[in-house]
């Protein structure tokens, strides 16, 4: 039986893309009140699916009760875990969901610049299309870039575009000998430390991946979206991973505080920090 494998040594995979700004106007609105202040969140109306779902979710005060039970100050604070209604102190928490999952809805315009609102997920490796949480999201504190790590990130995200296309073309089935010729390199390579085997398929394979590459629809981290995180901060890394479906539009003093508390070795606060939630105009 034919199986697919992925060639972790030829290229190596890395982070992910994209967002802007958007006018809050005749958006849906959601006023999460928390122990430590408001916040005020805009849904977008180009993720449909969970600015609905979460809509669901406040209008059935499933959400209220619930904790930030997981802070990374510099990063994001993260809430919407329904097992965290009850639980006791330094209980570990993040595994509450309610039996299904969003489809992933990627928007280049919508990024995880500071204040945006995303899902959730389970990792790749069980989740591989990337499906949000029914109920969990975080919320982005981030921190400042500059252009040589923005550089970084964008060579990250080409590099895995490429590894992408290489499993493709490796695991095409009319490229048979070619896929078992980087079977028996790596074999050798794994038994004698010597590589010139893999160097020499890379200099018949990547030629086609570089031309794939610059035909694709590759991420880009666009002027605009450099601008935003040099300047008001977020966390690029995310991007493309992880949809982003809305934007806290007052109240970022209070993440800011959420993302200050005291945690656990679980990214937990120490002093819990409950929420409810209401629409709001």
């Amino acid at each position: 039986m034919f199986k697919r494998i992925i060639f972790p040594f030829l290229l190596i995979a890395s982070l992910p893309v994209l967002t802007s700004y958007m006018s809050a106007d005749n958006r849906s609105k959601v006023l999460i009140h928390t122990d430590l202040g408001d916040i005020k969140i805009v849904l977008y109306d180009e993720t449909p699916k969970h600015r609905d779902n979460f809509l669901k979710l406040v209008q059935n005060h499933t959400l209220d009760s619930t904790l930030f039970h997981r802070v990374i100050q510099g990063f994001m604070i993260q809430g919407g875990d329904v097992d965290s209604k009850h639980a006791k102190p330094g209980v570990g928490l993040g595994n509450g969901e309610l039996g299904y999952t969003i489809p992933a809805e990627f928007n280049p315009s919508l990024y995880h610049k500071r204040g945006a609102l995303a899902g959730a997920r389970q990792s790749d490796n069980v989740n591989p299309n990337r499906e949000s949480s029914s109920c969990q999201f975080y919320i982005v504190q981030g921190r400042v870039y500059n252009d040589s790590l923005l550089n970084g990130i964008q060579a990250g995200m080409d590099q895995q575009a490429k590894q992408q296309i290489f499993t493709k073309i490796i695991n095409d089935p009319a490229n048979i000998n070619l896929r078992e010729a980087f079977i028996r390199a790596q074999q050798r390579y794994q038994a004698l430390a010597n590589g010139d085997s893999l160097n020499y398929l890379s200099t018949i394979i990547n030629p086609q991946i570089e031309g794939e590459f610059a035909k694709s629809n590759h991420r880009i981290i666009t002027e605009e979206q450099r601008n935003v995180y040099k300047t008001i901060g977020g966390a690029p890394h995310l991007d493309g991973g992880y949809t982003v479906f809305g934007e806290v539009v007052s109240g970022l003093e209070t993440v800011d505080k959420i993302a200050a508390q005291q945690v656990d070795g679980n990214a937990r606060p120490v002093v819990d920090i409950h929420v409810t939630m209401k629409v709001v105009k």
